[in-house]
């Protein structure tokens, strides 16, 4: 029978993670949502913040861009990688601030797609019950 872990874990600490199962999303805060979220030129283009004309461009321009309108916080050059802005919270700009879930789902970035998968604790979440 599927039981939910007892205690919340500490979204710093990974060693506290619980391993996932798929069962404990319907009963999470959201935890991952507050885990910095990089991306790529190709999740940008899904989530329609950039056309796929810009590949051509400099990325650096494509960054200031998108760090001006608030979507992003960093650009590392070498990995082309961005980092998605986050709120005062720390929750992600798409987490929807009552619901606790993403308002661009369908669009979302890889780095989502494949979490727990991928990420600081490969198979394992920061699981925090909801209110």
């Amino acid at each position: 029978m599927f039981q939910l872990p007892e205690t919340d874990t500490d979204i710093n600490d990974t060693s506290t993670w619980v391993k996932h199962r798929n069962r404990l999303c319907r009963h999470c805060r959201a935890s991952c949502c507050t885990l910095p979220v990089e991306v790529k030129a190709a999740d940008l283009i899904r989530m329609k913040l950039m056309d796929r004309c810009e590949l051509e461009d400099n990325p650096k321009i494509v960054a200031r861009r998108l760090k001006k309108e608030g979507i992003v916080e960093h650009f590392h050059f070498k990995s082309k990688t961005y980092t998605l802005a986050r709120m005062a919270s720390g929750d992600c700009i798409y987490l929807h601030e009552k619901t606790r879930l993403c308002t661009i789902y369908e669009l979302r970035p890889d780095t989502c797609r494949q979490h727990p998968e991928i990420g600081p604790r490969p198979g394992f979440c920061a699981f925090s019950l909801k209110h």
